[in-house]
């Protein structure tokens, strides 16, 4: 039996897993406390999601945005540890749940310049986005695109231009994070890997924490604990990891004894 990933639930588990041979079948997940969805409207999700991956989105959702004394107007990125971790698909998931159990408005952006990947999972253009914004001082709102529910938007990558990855390290970049802070509630950033560039820990800077995409059987433990440690050293919060692309090599009814 498999699922595609499973979060850790907690920072002591993650350091395990960066301390420890980074072996799928030795990770269990402690029990999520119980979710309270917000008294919002649910409606079904647009984006395909089986069973247990909607489950483990919703935990993430929960722990990161929705737990008792959370501060609206948070921002929050995502980043895999390598390229192909699936951190592009599991950041749509989060934005279009959380839009589900919240009144207020979600934003998602695509600051993954060299490899976007947000526009695909939703179904729409990418163009007139981010690298458009940086490069003009217009309102952010007139480069976002209205998504599947009426409280999620998207900032798509945008055009290619010369020298756009340089871009998020500039004083419009600086500007553009608070300015979406006071536009949405929430901000979800898909953000480069953090093996290709230091963008993550940059952008990790001015937000509230990050959250680690990293691969069952690829994730190499010296990388993990790396980038724990420039994290750590920028002051940049790792507010969860998820193990993306496990299997258990028994079934999981006994998997869960272990």
């Amino acid at each position: 039996m498999s699922r595609n990933f499973e979060l850790m639930q907690n920072l002591g588990k993650e350091r395990e897993m960066f301390e420890a041979p980074m072996e799928a079948s030795t990770v269990v997940a402690e029990p999520a406390a119980k979710f309270v969805p917000a008294p919002v409207e649910l409606q079904p999700l647009q984006l395909h999601m089986e069973e247990g991956q909607r489950d483990e989105v919703f935990k993430l959702v929960q722990r990161v945005f929705l737990m008792p004394g959370a501060a609206r107007g948070r921002l929050v990125v995502v980043s895999a540890m390598e390229a192909g971790n699936g951190c592009s698909w599991l950041c749509a998931r989060m934005a279009e749940v959380l839009s589900s159990q919240v009144a207020g408005s979600v934003c998602v952006v695509d600051a993954n310049l060299r490899s976007p990947g947000l526009h695909r999972e939703f179904g729409v253009p990418n163009h007139y986005g981010l690298t458009d914004a940086l490069q003009v001082g217009e309102p952010i709102r007139r480069f976002v695109t209205s998504l599947s529910r009426p409280n999620l938007w998207l900032l798509s990558c945008g055009a290619e231009v010369d020298g756009m990855q340089t871009m998020l390290g500039s004083d419009r970049m600086r500007s553009i994070l608070p300015e979406l802070q006071r536009e949405f509630d929430y901000v979800l950033i898909d953000a480069p890997p953090m093996e290709t560039s230091d963008d993550s820990v940059m952008l990790g800077r001015s937000a509230e924490g990050i959250v680690l995409v990293l691969r069952a059987h690829s994730s190499r433990r010296e990388t993990a604990r790396k980038a724990v440690r420039d994290l750590e050293a920028a002051s940049v919060r790792v507010l969860g990891a998820v193990l993306n692309r496990r299997t258990f090599p028994v079934p999981e009814a006994i998997y869960r004894k272990l």
